[in-house]
């Protein structure tokens, strides 16, 4: 087989996310294509003919049996099965799938030249393919994929806010706490306004650098026991962030709130999900602005009470006396109200992410089983984020303050992406990159 071979795809007709999945998967269904990395996929400007919508773009890397001509033809025969009918060059798709290069090769055929002559040149090609094929060196030009992406401009092209498909590879969350009273001792709100947005977008920064997927900002502490603030302190904390993450990162901006008016502002300035540690049963409000939005929303499973924390100065509060029926049936059952109250007001299920709500409302007990049985919730059909970080349950497991709680997290991670989960919640981003894609390489 031949690796490493690129292709290129893009669709601005139609249900444009889903092109893109019916096109991979005929790649892998009819034997074309043994795909070994999926990019991100980009909302990209038109490219050569303005007047036409936005393009989603994509690239693959993959291994053949094909050779060059064959693959070419074969591309060209799905790209008709999918629906494609010929137009002008520059003009609007409903799929195109361009072979970029086909390893080493250097290829001048009637209708196929490889590398492809445009891939210096074009941003919604160069930016994604960078995501998967940094280092790979054009076999005439000598320079590296990163060389070329630097070349060209990347502005207007915004990374989609949830993956190709759920479930391949594990997505990381990383928690950026615009808060003085974290539990984990890693909020920013340190000094005046403009410190506390350098160092968020240093933050941001790093963890994507580290392999962040999605930053998740917060202005409110949902530590057990922590003080609620008003919504204009939240907003004055993390609306300025927002804007300037967005303007310094190219990953999904997801908000950390239960209010619909910090969401709806938090989405004007530049976030694309909602996260709701309340399951949309706190706000009523909420549900419409997300179904409004049409944005991601992390539907959280929560039985926290004030009275249920117990307090424990070198490790932090725990919860306590927290009865469940059936622990596992119990989160399930009020996840699906919370799932239902979100549909009834417009919300489409392919927005709802589900958290079973790892420290919220459970005993270190109750927290270790719904790890270990978190595979019970798959069945729901939503893709599963865990916030395992740092979490008191590891601490009063292991003994250990916020600080000491990292290989704890790991084991936490691990297993928790061996159990379902398709998204892990995490502060120590470097560290649980390594871990993800460690247990995707074995479980997935």
């Amino acid at each position: 087989m031949t690796d490493p071979l690129f292709l290129s795809l893009g669709t601005n007709l139609g249900d444009r996310l889903q092109n893109l999945r019916q096109a991979v998967t005929a790649l892998e269904h009819e034997g074309l294509l043994t795909i070994t990395a999926i990019s991100p996929v980009y909302e990209t400007p038109p490219w050569g003919y303005e007047a036409q919508p936005a393009f989603l773009n994509l690239c693959l890397a993959g291994r053949t049996t094909l050779p060059p001509a064959g693959l070419l033809a074969a591309v060209k025969k799905l790209e008709a099965q999918l629906g494609r009918v010929p137009g002008d060059r520059w003009g609007p798709r409903l799929i195109d799938i361009d072979i970029l290069a086909y390893a080493e090769a250097v290829v001048a055929l009637e209708g196929l030249t490889l590398p492809h002559p445009g891939l210096p040149l074009r941003p919604f090609v160069l930016v994604p393919l960078a995501d998967i094929a940094p280092r790979w060196v054009h076999p005439e030009t000598g320079r590296d994929v990163l060389a070329m992406r630097a070349a060209v401009s990347s502005e207007g092209i915004r990374r989609w806010p949830v993956p190709l498909f759920w479930g391949r590879r594990t997505e990381v969350m990383g928690i950026l706490n615009v808060t003085p009273d974290s539990f984990s001792g890693d909020g920013v709100l340190v000094g005046d306004g403009a410190a506390v947005v350098a160092a968020a977008v240093a933050q941001a920064e790093a963890f994507v650098a580290a392999g962040a997927d999605v930053i998740d900002i917060g202005g409110e502490s949902t530590r057990p026991g922590s003080v609620p603030v008003s919504a204009e302190a939240e907003m004055a904390r993390v609306l300025p962030v927002i804007r300037a993450v967005r303007q310094a990162v190219n990953v999904p901006i997801s908000v950390d709130t239960y209010r619909a008016e910090v969401a709806e502002a938090a989405l004007e300035a530049g976030a694309a999900w909602v996260n709701d540690v309340w399951g949309l049963r706190m706000d009523p409000r909420l549900a419409g602005v997300v179904a409004a939005a049409g944005c991601p929303v992390v539907v959280m499973h929560n039985r926290s009470q004030p009275k249920d924390v117990a307090q424990e100065q070198r490790l932090g509060g725990r919860y306590v006396g927290i009865h469940y029926e059936d622990l596992i049936g119990d989160i399930r059952r009020e996840l699906q109200a919370s799932i239902d109250l979100g549909l009834a007001q417009g919300i489409r299920p392919g927005q709802i992410i589900i958290d079973p709500g790892l420290g919220f409302g459970k005993t270190v007990a109750q927290n270790v089983q719904l790890l270990r049985d978190l595979n019970q919730l798959k069945s729901m059909g939503f893709p599963i984020l865990i916030g395992p970080s740092r979490k008191s349950f590891i601490g009063y497991t292991l003994n250990l303050p916020p600080e000491d709680r990292l290989e704890g997290t790991a084991a936490a991670v691990a297993i928790g992406i061996d159990r379902g989960a398709d998204i892990v919640r995490v502060h120590d981003v470097a560290a649980m990159v390594r871990v993800a894609r460690m247990t995707d390489r074995i479980v997935r």
